[in-house]
């Protein structure tokens, strides 16, 4: 069986007992994707309801990561709760840029500005502001 050529690491953190914080590190593809999936369910398994997904360290995401990303978010939103991508790339924001991913997923600066946010909802703009 072959080595992984560019291996995935995850961190997991708890800032708040309802928050995991995934430190993601390596390339986020189809050959890692799995993996960075068992980490999430196992956080929604331990009844994590919010996702801070730092992207740091990610100097690669194809379409795989993308996808766990969004099922993750969908999972989390009928609990409800919700997720969040800290400091993705300039390669990784370009990608989720591009895909319309960062529209749907918050993408935050810090970890500080990603605990704000989940404190504080985005809430709805009124009708003819943006």
């Amino acid at each position: 069986m072959p080595i992984a050529q560019n291996p995935l690491s995850v961190e997991v953190t708890l800032p708040r007992d309802d928050v995991a914080l995934l430190k993601v590190q390596g390339y986020l593809d189809i050959d890692t994707a799995t993996e960075f999936q068992h980490h999430l369910a196992n956080q929604l398994h331990h009844g994590r309801r919010h996702f801070l997904l730092d992207l740091s360290a990610v100097p690669f995401m194809d379409s795989s990561g993308m996808n766990i990303i969004l099922r993750v978010y969908q999972e989390a939103r009928e609990l409800p709760g919700s997720v969040h991508i800290i400091s993705p790339t300039a390669a990784v924001r370009r990608i989720l840029d591009l895909t319309g991913v960062s529209i749907t997923v918050p993408v935050s600066e810090s970890l500080e500005e990603a605990l704000q946010r989940v404190d504080r909802p985005q809430e709805v703009a009124p009708e003819g502001e943006v």
